[in-house]
């Protein structure tokens, strides 16, 4: 898979890509890239979303689920989430779907 930068907002929709299996560790993620035969870790925050993202989710979804459930800045919130999905774009965990299949 490529490693070129897919451009995410508020609007993309990602899912979990089918070239990874994953496993909870005593509240973080492990995450196996299966093409790279590549492990990755999430803390806390990242399983969440990476939890949410198993099905399609827009990114501004997975912002609101993110608030509710922590005491973040929204617009801090919003970078961070982009900061991540953009590397596991980056890293071929996650897909960038097109708005027409949700």
């Amino acid at each position: 898979m490529s490693t070129r930068a897919v451009g995410i907002s508020r609007d993309s929709i990602v899912v979990v890509s089918q070239d990874q299996v994953s496993c909870g560790l005593s509240g973080e993620s492990a995450i196996l890239n299966l093409k790279a035969g590549v492990y990755y870790g999430l803390n806390e925050v990242g399983t969440k979303i990476w939890k949410l993202i198993h099905e399609p989710k827009k990114v501004y979804e997975i912002q609101d689920a993110i608030l509710a459930e922590y005491e973040v800045e929204p617009d801090r919130c919003e970078v961070d989430i982009l900061a991540l999905l953009q590397k596991l774009i980056e890293h071929g965990l996650i897909e960038v779907m097109d708005e027409s299949i949700k």
